[in-house]
C-alpha cells in the first residue's frame, strides 16, 4: 500500500515538474516573441492587415529646346480594381457582367477574378475617364458601394507621333521607360508612387474605423532637351524624302549638332515608329503581312525600328574621314592648305606591294595642292600624309578626336568604333584608314569629331537633356557643358575649314550650296561590308564658316535608286536642303557671296497659318509658292483646322518648300 502511494507521489511531481517545464518553455518563447521578434512581427502584421492600393504618379513632362513644346506628357487616366471580400456573393455575378460589358473585357476571365479569394484583384488599367464614369453611373444605380475601386492613374502621350521617336523612346505599362531619353532618364522622370491604405481582414473587408489613408504620389521631374522641334521637323522631312527618292533599303540617320556647346538640335532616322503605337507596324508593307507573322519575326521588326541608327549603328565613313587625316597633318606641319603641286595624282599608289586606285583611277588628278585634294577627294593623296604621320602619331589623333572610344551621349544603346589594334595596323591598315575604309564608327562619332574642327579645336561631348525641371520646388538644374582637351589649333582649325568650304563651292560638295551662307562640307562613299555590293553614302556638313553655328552629318544607307550612290549626288543635296531652311530659322545673317550669282531659289517668308481651315491653309501656302504637308491629303480639308505648322510663320524657306501641318 505504502509502495502504490509512493508512485503515485512520484507521478504527481513528475507531472507537475514536466508542467512546469512547459510553463517556462511557454514563457520564454513569449518573451523571445515580444521582445526579439516583436519589431519584425508587428510590421509583418500592419503589412498583413494594410491594404495598399497604389497611387502611379505622372511622369515628367519632355520638352523640346525652347521649352514650349511638349514632345512627351503623362495625361490622366484611371485603373480599376475590385476587393472581393466587399462584394456580397449576391452581386458577384452582376458586378462581373457590368465590368465586363463596360471595359470589354472576356466576363468569365472578371467573374474569376470577382469570385477569387483575395484582398485585390485589378480588373484593367490605364483607362479613359468616360469608361470609368460610366462604372460609376452603374455603381449608382445598382447601390454598390463597396469593393469596386476608381483610382487615379497616368498614361504616356507623345504629341507629335513618330518624331524623334528613336531619341525620345516610350514607357512600359508599369509607367518605366524602355527606350531612349525615356530609359535614360528615368529616374528623373519617374516620380515616387503614392497609395490609398486601409486596415483590412484577408477578404479584403475594413479593419476598425479608421477608414482609408491617402498618400499622394511625388511626380517626375520634367526635362528640357537639346532637341528643337522646328530643326527636328525639317531634317526628318528631307530624310525621309532622301531615303524614298533614292530607295535607301537601309534606311538612313541625320544629325544636326551645335559645334560650340555639344547641343543636338536634332537626330533623326528612317525608318521611325510611333511612340504612341510601339508595338504596331510602322511601314505600310508590314501592316499589310503583321498578323501573318511569327512572334519572333514581329520582335526583330520592331527592333530594328527601335534602334538609333545615328549612336547604335557603325560604318565606314568614307572619304569623309579625309578631314580627320588632313587636320592631322596641318597640326604637325606635314603640309599646307594651298603648296601647289605638292601632290600628284597617278590614279594610285603602291603600298607595301598593294597597288590602292583612286577613286577616279581611269582619269587621274594629277598635279594637287591639298585644298585641291580635299575638293577632288584623292585618295593617294591621303593614303601619303598618312604614311607621313606614321601608325603611332596617326593613333594619337584618333586618340585626341575620341575616336577610340564612345562619346558618352546621354542616349542609351551607343555603339564604339571598331579599330585594328595599333600593334596590328601595318603600312596597308593605316593608309586605308587615311582615307577612310577598312573600319567603323558611329555617325555620332564622326559629327563630335567635327564639331571638334568647327568650334576652333576642342573636344566637346554631345548632349541630349539641358535642363532638369524639379516637380515640386519648380528649381532648374542645367546639364553642364562639357569641353573637354585641345585637339588641334584654332589656326588649323579655320584651315581645315576654308578647305571644306572649297569643298562645298567648287568641289565635290557643290550640291550642298546655300545661295548667301558659307557652307563647308566633305563628302563621303563606302563599301558596307566586304562583297555585299551595298554603299553607304554620306555629307558632312559645317555653316557658317566663319562663326560655325551647326554642323549636320546625312548618313545614307544603301541608296539604289537611279541617282547612284556618290556623297556629292545623293547626300550633299540633303545637306544643302537642311541648310537653307534650318540657317535662316536660326537667324543667321545672309551674305553677299560672288557664286551666287548664278541662278538660286527665291526664299520666301512663312505665312500664318494657324487656326485657318486646311483649305484655306493650303490655298494661302500656295500663293506664297509654298506646299502643305499633311498626313492624309483624304482628310475633310473644310472642316478640320491647322493646329501646328511647321516652320512657323516668319521663317524664311526657298520656294516650293513643305509647311508640315499638325490637325
Amino acid at each position: 500500500m505504502n509502495e502504490i502511494k509512493l508512485t503515485s507521489k512520484k507521478k504527481m511531481r513528475n507531472t507537475l515538474f514536466i508542467t512546469f517545464l512547459i510553463m517556462i518553455c511557454l514563457i520564454g518563447r513569449i518573451g523571445y516573441i515580444q521582445l526579439i521578434q516583436g519589431k519584425e512581427l508587428s510590421e509583418l502584421a500592419y503589412q498583413q492587415q494594410t491594404l495598399d492600393r497604389k497611387i502611379n504618379p505622372k511622369r515628367g513632362t519632355i520638352y523640346d529646346a525652347t521649352g514650349n513644346n511638349i514632345l512627351a506628357v503623362s495625361s490622366t487616366v484611371e485603373t480599376v480594381t475590385v476587393n472581393p471580400g466587399n462584394i456580397a456573393s449576391e452581386d458577384k455575378e452582376k458586378v462581373a457582367n457590368a465590368l465586363a460589358n463596360i471595359f470589354e473585357l472576356d466576363y468569365e476571365t472578371v467573374l474569376k477574378k470577382v469570385k477569387k479569394r483575395s484582398s485585390i484583384e485589378t480588373i484593367v488599367k490605364k483607362v479613359d475617364k468616360d469608361k470609368t464614369d460610366e462604372l460609376r453611373k452603374w455603381m449608382e444605380e445598382n447601390h454598390i458601394a463597396s469593393g469596386i475601386n476608381i483610382d487615379e492613374d497616368t498614361k504616356r502621350y507623345y504629341p507629335y507621333n513618330d518624331l524623334a521617336s528613336q531619341v525620345i523612346g516610350f514607357c512600359g505599362s508599369d509607367n518605366q521607360g524602355l527606350d531612349g531619353i525615356e530609359a535614360k532618364y528615368d529616374k528623373e522622370l519617374k516620380g515616387e508612387q503614392g497609395a490609398i491604405q486601409k486596415h483590412a481582414d484577408a477578404k479584403g473587408g475594413e479593419i476598425g474605423e479608421e477608414g482609408e489613408n491617402y498618400v499622394s504620389a511625388i511626380d517626375g521631374n520634367d526635362l528640357v532637351l537639346t532637341i528643337d522641334l522646328t530643326i527636328q521637323s525639317i531634317v526628318e522631312k528631307y530624310l525621309e524624302e532622301a531615303c524614298i527618292d533614292n530607295v535607301c533599303t537601309d534606311g538612313g540617320s541625320i544629325i544636326v549638332m551645335n559645334p560650340q556647346n555639344g547641343d543636338i538640335l536634332a537626330m533623326a532616322n528612317y525608318p521611325s515608329y510611333n511612340l504612341n503605337e510601339p508595338y504596331e507596324p510602322y511601314t505600310d508593307e508590314l501592316k499589310g503581312t503583321w498578323d501573318s507573322l511569327e512572334q519572333q519575326e514581329k520582335t526583330t521588326y520592331l527592333q530594328a525600328v527601335w534602334r538609333n541608327k545615328a549612336i547604335a549603328d557603325t560604318y565606314e565613313p568614307g572619304s569623309v574621314f579625309k578631314l580627320i587625316t588632313a587636320s592631322a597633318a596641318l597640326e604637325e606641319g606635314i603640309t599646307d592648305t594651298d603648296n601647289e603641286g605638292e601632290f600628284s595624282c597617278t590614279g594610285g599608289i603602291e603600298v607595301a606591294g598593294v597597288r590602292i586606285k583612286c577613286w577616279r583611277y581611269y582619269r587621274p588628278h594629277g598635279q594637287e595642292s591639298l585644298r585641291q585634294a580635299l575638293m577632288n577627294s584623292c585618295n593617294p593623296v591621303f593614303i601619303g600624309l598618312g604614311q607621313k604621320l606614321g601608325v603611332t602619331k596617326y593613333y594619337e589623333y584618333l586618340e585626341k578626336f575620341k575616336l577610340l572610344e564612345k562619346t558618352g551621349i546621354d542616349l542609351p544603346g551607343e555603339a564604339g568604333s571598331i579599330f585594328l589594334a595599333k600593334e596590328k595596323a601595318g603600312p596597308v591598315e593605316l593608309a586605308t584608314i587615311s582615307f577612310g575604309q577598312r573600319f567603323e564608327i558611329t555617325p555620332i562619332q564622326l559629327a563630335t569629331a567635327v564639331s571638334s574642327i568647327a568650334n576652333g579645336g576642342t573636344s566637346i561631348k554631345p548632349r541630349v537633356v539641358k535642363q532638369i525641371i524639379n516637380s515640386e520646388t519648380k528649381e532648374v538644374t542645367e546639364i553642364p557643358v562639357q569641353k573637354e582637351d585641345t585637339v588641334i589649333s584654332k589656326e588649323t582649325s579655320e584651315k581645315v575649314l576654308s578647305m571644306m568650304e572649297s569643298v562645298v563651292s567648287e568641289g565635290t560638295g557643290k550640291n550642298a550650296k546655300v545661295a548667301g551662307y558659307r557652307i563647308g562640307g566633305k563628302t563621303g562613299t563606302s563599301e558596307d561590308g566586304v562583297n555585299t555590293n551595298k554603299y553607304v553614302t554620306s555629307f558632312c556638313g559645317v555653316a557658317p564658316i566663319d562663326n560655325p553655328q551647326v554642323v549636320v552629318l546625312v548618313t545614307l544607307y544603301n541608296p539604289t535608286g537611279e541617282g547612284g550612290h556618290q556623297g556629292g549626288g545623293v547626300a550633299a543635296p540633303v545637306g544643302g536642303q537642311i541648310f537653307s531652311e534650318i540657317l535662316p530659322y536660326l537667324e543667321v545673317n545672309k551674305q553677299v557671296l560672288e557664286e551666287d550669282s548664278e541662278e538660286v531659289l527665291q526664299q520666301v517668308q512663312v505665312p500664318d497659318i494657324m487656326g485657318k481651315s486646311l483649305k484655306e491653309a493650303e490655298q494661302i501656302l500656295r500663293e506664297n509658292h509654298l506646299e502643305m504637308s499633311i498626313e492624309n491629303e483624304e482628310i475633310d480639308k473644310e472642316n478640320t483646322y491647322v493646329k501646328n505648322q511647321i516652320p512657323s510663320s516668319g521663317i524664311m524657306v526657298n520656294e516650293e518648300s513643305k509647311v508640315i501641318i499638325e490637325y
